[in-house]
């Protein structure tokens, strides 16, 4: 869903950003804790419903985390330790959000919400596991594994961003208005619901394509027998 192409056509477009920030001091380790910070700004503010805020959040923490890899091959600061912060702070991020989704879903009430959080964040860390147990198995090396699969991170934040926004627009998802009548034109929580089953099903997929992808490749030369 995104081809290699694509992927190097966005970081590039980021680089100019991402030098920007190096001009005024940031380092890329900085601006990977910068990202980290809007990730619990969104978990906070998923965890008090206000959806909208948090997609808007989501999108640009996603867009953000371009630029501290760009800055770092940018300016020949690329390491080991900065892409274990980047890949750490990645994760750690992105389960504070989906923390947040389930706060906010418990708060309304809304527990096939809470269910659908919790199988889609389960499916999302299985996606990034997959690639680092097969890489660091010496599977799939470099970033190959990044391309393998219908919903990388990239495919998820967009899902998800489009679900909490929706479910802003379309009336939240608590079930009574202020005089206590329970408004079933809302549509809030379908939407919501709706991206965190596809976040699951399309992030199962990927975790069945990458295990795939792994078993059909030889073995590493230092594992054959």
């Amino acid at each position: 869903m995104v081809s290699p192409e694509t992927r190097a056509r966005v970081r590039g477009l980021a680089v100019p950003i991402a030098l920007f920030f190096g001009r005024l001091g940031l380092t890329p380790n900085a601006l990977t804790l910068i990202g980290f910070g809007i990730a619990i700004l969104a978990g906070i503010a998923a965890a008090g419903q206000s959806w909208i805020v948090a997609g808007i959040l989501v999108v640009f923490g996603g867009v953000f985390d371009l630029f501290d890899g760009a800055l770092a091959r940018a300016t020949g600061k690329a390491s080991r330790l900065g892409a274990f912060m980047d890949s750490v702070f990645d994760r750690w991020g992105e389960g504070i959000i989906y923390v947040g989704i389930a706060v906010g879903c418990v708060a309304a009430d809304f527990d096939p919400g809470v269910f659908l959080t919790t199988t889609a964040v389960v499916s999302a860390f299985m996606v990034s596991y997959a690639r680092a147990k097969s890489e660091g198995l010496g599977f799939t090396p470099g970033t190959g594994m990044a391309n393998v699969g219908l919903a990388p991170r990239e495919v998820r934040i967009v899902i998800l961003t489009v679900g909490l926004i929706l479910a802003g627009l379309m009336g939240g998802t608590s079930v009574a208005d202020a005089s206590g009548q329970d408004p079933t034109w809302l549509l809030g929580r379908p939407a919501l619901g709706l991206c965190l089953g596809l976040i699951t099903v399309l992030a199962t997929i990927t975790v069945i394509q990458r295990i795939l992808h792994v078993v059909r490749q030889p073995l590493p030369e230092e594992h054959q027998q």
